[in-house]
């Protein structure tokens, strides 16, 4: 049998996210005011925030993304009241995915 054709996102730095990733990657830039890239450094998303740790270098896994944002960390607020679990799944697998 042939197997379905996956659909995938191209990111900036011409590395394929997945359509969850590249979801993530939509809500990296476009929630709350600030958006992740005001505090957060990650290379894909073209962002140079200085305030929260570099998600490159950081490397963080899923379960850390998804509990500082449902949670907040340190000065980071929480997102949980803003967001889906949908969402910050979706957010979560946009940072794992660019930052390995």
């Amino acid at each position: 049998s042939t197997q379905p054709a996956v659909a995938a996102y191209q990111s900036n730095a011409d590395r394929t996210l997945s359509l969850q990733a590249g979801e993530g990657k939509r809500l990296f830039g476009e929630i709350a005011t600030p958006n992740c890239g005001v505090c957060h450094s990650l290379g894909d998303a073209q962002a140079a925030g200085i305030v929260g740790p570099n998600l490159d270098n950081l490397k963080p896994t899923l379960e850390q993304v998804r509990n500082a944002v449902r949670q907040g960390v340190g000065a980071m607020p929480a997102y949980a009241s803003q967001l889906s679990e949908g969402e910050i799944e979706a957010l979560a697998t946009y940072i794992v995915e660019a930052t390995q």
